[in-house]
């Protein structure tokens, strides 16, 4: 490979733009992790519900474009398709951690295998999916804005579905730190005898955020195979899933902060795309798949958490006893 090729201003600047469309299926389940786990509940499950996300979208859509001819319009469907997936997952986790109160560990990698076990029996059931490609989603340029030189290629020619994503960080952060709604989350994760006391229902408010964040992290799986790649095959999200809650402890529970360690994390995934299209001789590939991963984990080390975790975190809640 040519490094002449690799410090050039075209290629730093399809990196950056390929880097955050890439961050949007981790940002997504990143967000969906701040909110359970604010609530008291910790969902190590991720991964498999972005799996079980990201093939009912991928399902959904090659079925309506076949049936509509209408690829927009299936593409969209199919991501309400991973985000209700998402949900279902989520059910189940609430089940598991909040009714039935078990180890919440346990219950998260009982969810990531059952997700994998799933996608896995769904797919090489259906061995046409494994041969075809959808539409996806078509790009959405932002009139004028998007033709401002560099900048524009860069932060305003991405689909509707990134734009979406990336409002979600101001929004969610503004709903969790600043509305009644936000604190009776963070005091379910906190305090959760306060919450009783003052007539709310804790198990009702955890279901609520387990089910709302794996809806996301099921929507960022939709959006890997539906808005990014256009096919599905077996372990698609590729870990995805861990990095995502490794995120959460990095961004301190804050949106904001997250939506930096997911970019950090597309810009990275979209190096190794791009060095390897180029083919180096002196990297081997398997260096390069790791890359993404291994950055994002030395920040983690590297960074210093100085806000405490919610103080109930993966404890189950028992009315009356802590």
């Amino acid at each position: 490979m040519l490094w002449e090729q690799v410090f050039t201003f075209t290629f730093l600047t399809a990196i950056l733009t390929a880097g955050i469309r890439l961050a949007v299926p981790v940002l997504l389940a990143v967000l969906g992790e701040i909110i359970t786990q604010l609530s008291g509940v910790m969902n190590l499950g991720l991964e498999g519900v972005m799996l079980v996300g990201a093939l009912a979208g991928f399902a959904t859509t090659y079925s309506l474009e076949q049936a509509t001819g209408s690829a927009e319009l299936a593409a969209w469907i199919g991501l309400g398709a991973g985000l209700l997936a998402g949900a279902a997952m989520g059910l189940v986790m609430a089940w598991l951690s909040i009714t039935c109160r078990a180890d919440q560990v346990v219950a998260g990698i009982t969810l990531v295998l059952l997700g994998q076990s799933l996608t896995t029996y769904c797919y090489r059931a259906a061995p046409a999916l494994a041969k075809v490609r959808i539409s996806g989603l078509s790009p959405w340029p932002i009139p004028i804005l998007s033709s401002v030189p560099v900048v524009g290629k860069i932060l305003f020619d991405h689909s509707l579905a990134v734009y979406l994503s990336v409002a979600l960080v101001p929004l969610i952060g503004w709903l969790l730190y600043r509305t009644s709604w936000g604190l009776q989350i963070r005091a379910s994760g906190e305090h959760p005898e306060a919450v009783e006391t003052s007539g709310l229902s804790v198990l009702r408010i955890r279901y609520a955020c387990v089910l709302a964040g794996s809806a996301l992290a099921g929507l960022g799986g939709a959006v890997l195979t539906v808005g990014q790649l256009n096919l599905f095959i077996e372990g698609v999200t590729a870990g995805r899933g861990w990095i995502a809650v490794a995120l959460v402890y990095f961004s301190r529970w804050q949106p904001s902060v997250a939506l930096a360690g997911a970019l950090l994390f597309g810009i990275a995934d979209a190096l190794q795309f791009r060095i390897q299209a180029l083919g180096s001789e002196t990297l081997p590939y398997e260096f390069l798949l790791m890359l993404p991963y291994a950055l994002t984990l030395l920040v983690l080390v590297g960074s210093r958490l100085r806000d405490r975790t919610p103080t109930v975190l993966g404890i189950p809640y028992i009315k009356g006893r802590r």
